[in-house]
Parts: structure tokens; sequence; C-alpha cells
């Protein structure tokens, strides 16, 4: 319960009640929060306080507020691996249950930009393999790869469908990835990519490219949309300090 004589605000002490709900799992995942007049009896506080609190978790994104229906438990975001490891691997970490649905495969040659990306000359066959990535069921990203057929000749006949690419280039061609570079930007989601997110049109995504290499070689090109809803960027900060000298 709230303590009046605690140095610790009052809005904080019913924020660290409602998360310690949340995270114990009496408040589950897209559950109704008790409503400002509930939570005023039930803690013996002020609106005002109780607006706060919400506020809090509202901006830490452990609760929604959707207009004309209340407030409820958010899901928790997936935090953007820092390392090295594809989709399924980084969810079965977490605990999730990956898996994916094949959209579409095709062997292209590579216009310029492509070409630029892979580090191979214009015209040269690229495999494009699309995806749609889910966890625990849920739509995630959706990820167009490109892969230089002269590293993974007949791919799509090696390759079980909806399985992980990764593992496939490494069981059957020896291709272990062992370097990457990614660039991640913030947008809008077009009608086609927000239907198969299962979110609406013009909802903020984030737009990834990521090179990964093998030995030094590009291996693969992907550009991908992951839900803005679902993830959260993290990075680590240090201070650059100049000794004199």
């Amino acid at each position: 319960m709230i303590d009046p004589s605690s140095p610790l605000p009052k809005y904080l002490q019913l924020r660290a009640l409602l998360l310690d709900m949340i995270e114990q799992r009496r408040l589950p995942v897209d559950a109704p929060v008790p409503s400002e007049r509930e939570m005023c009896l039930r803690f013996g506080v002020s609106r005002m306080t109780v607006r706060k609190a919400v506020d809090q978790l509202v901006a830490e994104d452990r609760v929604r507020r959707i207009p004309g229906k209340g407030m409820f438990v958010s899901r928790p975001k997936v935090q953007m691996p820092k390392e090295l490891v594809s989709f399924t691997e980084d969810m079965l970490a977490r605990g999730m249950r990956p898996a994916c649905v094949d959209l579409d495969s095709r062997t292209v040659t590579a216009d310029v930009r492509l070409a630029g990306h892979l580090g191979v000359v214009p015209g040269t066959a690229v495999h494009v393999l699309e995806r749609l990535r889910l966890a625990d069921g849920e739509p995630m990203a959706v990820e167009r790869s490109h892969i230089p057929a002269t590293l993974a000749p007949d791919l799509f006949e090696r390759r079980a469908p909806e399985s992980s690419l990764f593992a496939a280039l490494e069981r059957e061609y020896g291709i272990v990835m062992d370097a990457g570079e990614q660039t991640i930007e913030a947008g809008p989601a077009d009608a086609e990519r927000a239907e198969l997110l299962g979110i609406e049109p013009g909802g903020t995504v984030f737009f990834l490219r990521q090179r990964t290499f093998s030995r030094g070689i590009c291996a693969e090109v992907a550009f991908a949309t992951y839900r803005a809803d679902r993830y959260r960027i993290h990075l680590g900060l240090e201070t650059q300090r100049h000794t004199e000298q």
C-alpha cells in the first residue's frame, strides 16, 4: 500500500505497485488496468497522483491508453540485438517461439544499387527471399534477403521452406556469418507492409538494411521492416575524453 510517511512521492510508490502487478502477471499483457476512480479508492490517493503514475508507465511503454476504452497492459518491446545473430537465434534466446512464412523466392539480376550493396558487378545473379518473421505467432518483421547465387547454387531447392536462412547457408554451403553492419531508420508503413504486420497503414516502423559478411565477403544484404511498437533500440554510450599532453 501507499506509505504517507515515505520520502518517495506517492505517484512513484503507486507506479512501483502497478509495475509489480504487471511483472508478477497479476495484470497480464492486454489486461485492463483499473480505472482512475478504482485506484483512488483502492490506494487512497488523488486522481492527480494516479495520472502521474500512469503517465510514467505509459512513457515506459508498460501501459497504453486507448481512447474511449481505457488503459491496458502493453506487450513488452523486444530490444534490437547488438550482436550478429539470426532472427531465429534471437527469439529462441528470449524464450519466444520463432517462425517464418515464405512470401516470395526468385532469382534476379542485380541492378547497380543492389550490386553496390553486395560488392558484385551489375547483372550478377542474386537469390531473393522474402519472408514474414513471427514470434509466438505474432508478426514482427517483413524481411527481403539477397544472396549472390554463386555463393549458394540451388538455394531454394536445398533450403527447407520456412526454415532458417543462416542455418541453411551454413549447413549446405559452409557459409558462416562472422561480421555485419546495420542502418536503421524510422518511418511510416505502406499499406502492403502494414497488412502483413497487422498494424494500421502509416503506423511507425523501423526500416533496417543489413549487410552480413562471411570471411570478408558480403554473403547477404537484407532490407527489413520491423514493427516499432514491438521493438526498441538500446545503445551504450561512452564519453570521449581528450588527455592533455
